[in-house]
């Protein structure tokens, strides 16, 4: 049976008031909610297709036709940032779920048996946190060829060693109490004590890690494509825009405005958001405890 104590149930009943206690939580919601609807009602909404040049009509000022004008190969910049957005909450969602899962369960499996193999994966933590962020993707994205797959395992690689080390932390503060040491007591396995006692009552925390790296994700994601080691042209990846379009700044910006404006309103969003949760729920953003 699952145990939530009462400290847990105390912070997760403050997340009822999470949306009215906090102007900028609820700005955030508000924008993440924004992006996820347009990226939903993007085939409606796209007034073109994202991927089908135009040679009559390349960078083409914003107009009643192309409402955020053309790029340098006639594309419309509205339909291309709208399914950009799909893309791009696809991807994000895909990685963070492998970073948090991987990490969780790195996490507390290190923190229940200790020993020898919490040693172990902490050192190997510390040796992957080590390597700059972007320097350890390129290096598995060099090894391992592109595709989103090859993408998603690479931020997995990059992220989950962080997410591992703070539900370690969150899990260590559980694991010695009662009801888990009841449940040890009762010859339950690691997998029963750790999915029934423990990841309820660090839950908090895990939610809190999922927001935030989803707020890094999308825009390392990004990052990648603009490097040109993400997504492959002609995809409508924000990224990809960002850099095909960067030479025509000084006369075309509208082609590379509306993929960053889209970029750092859904990165914006998910930090406000992640802000809130953790202080309604008394998570230390910056320790990654429990405050």
């Amino acid at each position: 049976m699952m145990t939530l104590s009462g400290a847990g149930r105390r912070r997760w009943g403050a997340v009822a008031g999470v949306l009215t206690g906090s102007r900028s939580t609820l700005i955030g919601f508000v924008l993440v909610g924004a992006h996820l609807v347009l990226a939903l009602a993007a085939p409606v909404l796209a007034p073109y297709s994202p991927i089908v040049n135009n040679g009559a009509l390349p960078i083409d000022a914003p107009s009643l036709a192309h409402w955020a004008g053309t790029d340098q190969l006639g594309r419309d910049v509205l339909s291309r940032t709208l399914y950009g957005g799909r893309l791009a909450l696809t991807d994000t969602a895909l990685a963070t779920i492998g970073v948090i899962i991987v990490g969780t369960a790195v996490g507390c499996l290190a923190a229940y048996w200790r020993g020898w193999f919490d040693e172990v994966v902490m050192r190997i933590v510390d040796a992957v946190l080590s390597v700059p962020t972007i320097l350890a993707l390129l290096v598995v994205v060099t090894v391992a060829g592109s595709g989103t797959w090859v993408l998603m395992l690479a931020v997995t690689t990059v992220y989950a060693p962080a997410v591992a080390r703070v539900v370690r932390a969150a899990a260590l503060e559980v694991i010695p109490l009662d009801y888990v040491t009841a449940a040890r007591a009762r010859g339950e396995r690691a997998f029963a004590v750790l999915s029934r006692e423990v990841l309820p009552n660090i839950l908090d925390v895990v939610l809190v890690e999922t927001a935030m790296r989803a707020s890094w994700v999308v825009l390392l994601i990004s990052s990648l494509s603009f490097l040109g080691f993400g997504a492959d042209p002609p995809s409508p990846d924000w990224g990809l825009m960002v850099a095909e379009n960067r030479s025509m700044l000084a006369v075309a910006p509208w082609a590379s405005l509306a993929p960053i404006i889209a970029l750092a309103t859904l990165v914006i969003g998910l930090n406000l958001a992640a802000d809130g949760l953790a202080k309604s729920l008394g998570v230390d953003r910056m320790r990654g405890g429990v405050a």
